[in-house]
């Protein structure tokens, strides 16, 4: 537990209440009708009494070490006058709020905050109708973000009906789950109403805004609360607005100038949109402004000049336009300021340079251009956290940088065309984040860098330029305190380099590194990204890797020259219990799948694609609940894959199964395919993609650009493979081809409704192709090639709008080739060998047969309206009555769809007259 009580205090410093009480009986033995009166500031702590009776009126034991409950008769009850009580800052060990508190009925105060206290608030607080001053807040675990206490029986809306004289209400961090009851609208002397991540929901009183003493509003981290600002109509007493993280919505009024007392607005992640009122600027008194993350569009209003007390402006993830005005620098004030992903435009002001107090600067994430003398940010002594946008230029001095000049803590110059290290990083010793991707830096790192910021640097992210290697003998990684190292995608040679034991994330990929991998990262216990893909490593993968680290989230081995047994991940308790993806493709592993997987309670990824595995089909993977990415194809897996032993669903959350290129055998089961319930349903959230992202506020802290692990995967069609190096969410991909499949083709792929691409082809597969294929109307790529299908092509399949690419050749397949939509697009090469089809993209016309099928259903299969006007028109073609245009349908060897055809007729006659 990460408490200030527990920090300040050890074992034996620590007091427990009933002990203290004692205390104070034994060194202040006064009584008054039996009521413990003390001294004012007895014991040093905060005691007032009252000067003529000596009662206690005030007790103050703020941090004072204490630890344990407190009981119903403890003697704190026994102080019937007290009127102010604050126990905050104390470790009462999860006992509950004792009710007993009711017998403190003079209560005007009273602060319980940071004290671990834990379940439901009791309904005897509501007793305290004198209180003026309630604060409960952050009984909770910081770590864990778990709440200590609820307020549900009663409820928030019950417990504060009788205190209707609070001045002050803070019940952050307690879990409220309801609506904000309309009466606080009624409280009339409330100054501060703090109601901080307590899973509020609902509409939020917009009457609270005009609550006439009201100074400090928070409502920020409740997700499903909604509101929106109200019109001022006049004067606020409102100091501080956090409304940041919630489902606040809507434009900004321009009567928000009235709020002419707001020092603070933080409005950070809700839905606020439009323009950014030019009002906002006459808001002369506010220092800390914070509109980043919502929809707001246009300028940055000129009127902002005028908020020279600013000291903090956030306004970064909007879509604001414009230049980066000049009058910026006239904020002297200002030591933090955020403008990053929006679309600014154009250069950096040189009047950015008169920020001498600037401590905090992020422009990363617009479209700014030009040249940039970047010694403006050296002469800036006070900057420490610096990120610049892409597509800047920037210029150094050359003479040399002296040491006296800024010292940064986080560095970002990603993408800013620099060509060699800035010399100025050699005078760099205090570096914690340095991020230089996508630069054109070539050559090898030198040595000085190695000795920049040894004790201090945590992330050093060179990804994406053009280095080689490293100026120095030995592999191991210099930086003590290293938690991310990121030189992907870059020219390396050499060994692999080792990092300290600290070692968090680890992206060596897409290089030419050589050798194998040490028995040093076995001693990496806090490794949760392993990323070696796309190098020339050989060797065998020590065993004692997968389960060296807990947090282990990412194994990338892809694309070397691995070989020998895979690694028994998982296999020891706890061990990888973080795992989300594993990817060994493309290597040369042996043996069988480490049936120690199923441990893997996380996997959301495995691809061993391209190896020499000799398995069966891993039915026990199953289990897996989060698996959403299974890719098995080229190896050696073989059999008849068993209808699974459990009745339960296997690989719920599968969007891609990729089996090709194996010697699976028999029918493929249909209890699999009625399991993969991702694939049923179209619902996304977004452009987002498959990734092993995680939770980790130190990650989020360094605002990486690669903070998540996006999923990647090869598919092949027609012989060709296509790359897909993100996989959108909504994917979802069937192989099962280049096998021994047996039977026919089931049903149930029709309910897949997410297919983008099946791939069946090259196997055994008898029988026709099911007309629920028309029903996946997502579907990009169909291949049904080198099979013995049979019968004819459903004419269901021209529904399939975003049909890219279609293959049937090389089956029994007979009749016309359906026409109309994609289908006129398909070239030869998707029909060919199969001898009885015949249609325009094969150059071979239907011949008439009198044993051909009959082109229309049954009389059983319509209506009586559609059969007669059938009819009539057979009657019509029989007579050359309407020559020419349905001679092509009526000897078409191939069943059209009655409804369809009728539909075509009715509104053929209609047009030309010819129907009453």
């Amino acid at each position: 537990m990460t408490m200030k009580a527990l920090r300040c205090c050890n074992s034996r410093k620590a007091l427990s209440l009933p002990r203290l009480l004692l205390v104070m009986k034994v060194l202040i033995p006064r009584f008054y009708n039996g009521i413990l009166k003390l001294e004012t500031a007895a014991l040093g702590t905060g005691v007032e009494c009252d000067e003529q009776t000596g009662n206690v009126i005030h007790l103050d034991l703020t941090s004072s070490c204490l630890f344990g409950s407190i009981s119903s008769n403890s003697t704190l009850f026994s102080l019937r006058h007290i009127r102010k009580l604050s126990l905050a800052d104390n470790n009462f060990n999860y006992s509950q709020i004792p009710a007993a508190i009711t017998q403190l009925s003079g209560l005007t105060y009273l602060n319980l905050s940071y004290s671990n206290f834990y379940g439901q608030v009791p309904f005897e607080i509501s007793n305290l109708h004198m209180l003026s001053y309630l604060d409960l807040s952050y009984n909770y675990d910081p770590d864990s973000e778990e709440k200590f206490l609820q307020l549900k029986n009663p409820s928030l809306k019950t417990l504060v009906s009788n205190l209707t004289r609070l001045e002050v209400l803070n019940f952050s961090y307690i879990n409220i789950s309801s609506e904000v009851p309309h009466s606080f609208s009624n409280f009339t002397s409330l100054r501060s109403l703090l109601l901080e991540d307590c899973e509020l929901h609902g509409f939020f009183p917009t009457k609270i805004f005009h609550l006439p003493n009201l100074q400090i509003l928070v409502l920020r981290i409740n997700g499903n609360l909604s509101g929106h600002f109200p019109e001022f109509h006049e004067r606020s007493t409102l100091l501080e607005l956090r409304l940041g993280y919630t489902g606040f919505s809507g434009r900004l009024p321009s009567s928000i100038d009235k709020l002419d007392s707001l020092k603070v607005l933080s409005i950070s992640d809700c839905n606020f949109s439009g323009a950014i009122p030019h009002s906002l600027g006459k808001l002369a008194n506010i220092t800390y402004l914070v509109l980043s993350a919502n929809n707001f569009i246009g300028h940055i209003p000129s009127s902002f000049q005028n908020l020279t007390q600013l000291t903090s402006l956030f306004i970064a993830d909007n879509k604001i336009t414009g230049l980066i005005p000049s009058w910026l620098g006239n904020l002297t004030k200002i030591d933090a300021l955020d403008l990053s992903a929006n679309k600014l435009e154009g250069p950096i002001p040189e009047s950015v340079s008169k920020l001498i107090n600037l401590e905090y600067l992020n422009l990363l994430g617009n479209n700014l251009s030009g040249f940039l003398e970047f010694d403006m940010f050296l002469n800036m002594k006070n900057l420490t956290d610096l990120q610049l946008d892409s597509n800047l230029t920037l210029v150094f001095e050359k003479t040399n940088t002296n040491a006296t000049r800024s010292k940064f803590n986080y560095l970002g110059l990603a993408s800013c065309n620099l060509i060699e290290f800035p010399n100025f990083l050699g005078y760099q010793n205090e570096l914690e984040w340095l991020d230089l991707t996508g630069n054109k830096i070539y050559g090898q790192i030198p040595k000085w860098i190695l000795n920049t910021s040894v004790d201090t640097l945590t992330a050093l992210s060179i990804g994406r330029n053009f280095l080689t290697g490293f100026n120095q003998q030995s592999t191991v990684l210099p930086w003590i305190n290293l938690r991310l190292f990121d030189v992907s995608h870059n020219m390396l040679e050499g060994p692999l380099p080792i990092p300290p034991p600290s070692i968090q994330e680890f992206d060596v990929s897409n290089n030419k590194l050589n050798g194998e991998v040490s028995h040093l990262f076995c001693n990496m216990s806090s490794l949760y990204e392993f990323k070696l893909s796309d190098n020339n490593l050989s060797g065998m993968v020590p065993h004692c890797l997968g389960n060296s680290s807990t947090s282990l989230s990412v194994l990338s081995l892809g694309n070397n020259s691995f070989h020998g047994i895979i690694p028994q991940i998982c296999s020891n308790s706890g061990s990888a219990s973080s795992l989300r993806l594993i990817d060994l493709s493309h290597n040369k592993f042996q043996g069988q799948l480490p049936r120690s997987w199923s441990n893997c309670m996380m996997l959301e990824g495995i691809v061993v694609s391209n190896n020499q595995l000799v398995d069966t089909f891993p039915s026990w993977l199953g289990s897996l609940s989060e698996l959403k990415l299974l890719v098995l194809h080229r190896n050696g897996f073989y059999g008849v894959i068993e209808k699974p032993k459990m009745d339960m669903d296997q690989f719920a959350k599968l969007h891609v199964i990729d089996l090709s290129s194996n010697n699976f055998t028999g029918v493929f089961p249909s209890h699999y395919i009625s399991s993969w319930n991702a694939m049923k349903s179209v619902e996304s959230n977004g452009w987002e993609y498959m990734s092993a992202n995680w939770n980790d506020s130190w990650s989020n802290n360094y605002r990486l650009s690669n903070a998540d692990s996006y999923y990647k995967m090869i598919v092949t069609s027609k012989g060709v493979d296509t790359s897909y190096q993100v996989i959108p969410d909504v994917f979802a991909f069937v192989d099962l081809s280049d096998n021994n499949f047996e039977g026919q083709i089931s049903d149930l792929f029709g309910n897949l409704k997410a297919l983008r691409s099946l791939n069946l082809s090259n196997n055994m597969l008898t029988g026709g192709i099911p007309s629920s294929l028309g029903n996946l109307t997502y579907l990009e790529s169909l291949d049904l090639s080198r099979n013995k299908l049979s019968g004819q092509i459903p004419q269901q399949l021209t529904q399939l709008g975003f049909l890219g690419t279609f293959n049937v050749s090389h089956n029994n397949l007979v009749g016309l080739i359906p026409q109309g939509n994609q289908f006129n697009s398909f070239d030869a090469s998707s029909f060919e060998g199969n001898p009885g089809l015949c249609g325009d993209q094969l150059l071979k016309k239907c011949a008439t047969s009198s044993s051909s099928p009959s082109p229309f259903p049954t009389a059983e299969e319509d209506d009586g309206d559609s059969e007669s006007l059938l009819k009539l028109v057979w009657g019509f073609v029989l007579a050359g009555y309407i020559s020419g245009l349905v001679v092509g349908v009526a000897l078409a060897d191939i069943r059209i769809n009655r409804r369809a055809l009728t539909g075509w007729l009715r509104s053929y006659l209609t047009k030309t007259g010819r129907r009453n």
